[in-house]
């Protein structure tokens, strides 16, 4: 089971409260690196436990979202610190990538 948190324009804001940092991946389901992305999110979720929750945001069911992040090519990852914009990464990188990004910015 994964656990990756699915998040919409009502539970959105209330995430970015709670304790911790979040990276919310934005995607759609016709995007296909976002799909080779996916699986990528589970083992990361699994991997940083407590330490950082992950989020998908379906960009086609929460347009005011994408907009508000002026979230313009999908897969398109941001990662929040404390409620605000701590990074953002564009694309579909591989695993060993996508973890020493996110290692460099939670220090």
């Amino acid at each position: 089971m994964s656990q990756v948190l699915n998040l919409t324009e009502q539970d959105f804001d209330d995430a970015l409260k709670q304790d911790g940092p979040i990276l919310v991946d934005f995607w759609a389901e016709w995007c296909g690196p976002c799909k080779m992305l996916s699986p990528v999110l589970d083992e990361l979720a699994t991997e940083y436990g407590a330490n950082l929750r992950i989020a998908k945001v379906n960009v086609d069911e929460n347009p005011e979202l994408a907009r508000r992040y002026k979230v313009r090519s999908i897969p398109n990852l941001i990662l929040f610190k404390s409620g605000e914009i701590a990074d953002q990464i564009m694309g579909a990188y591989p695993k060993t990538d996508l973890k020493s990004k996110i290692d460099s910015i939670l220090g």
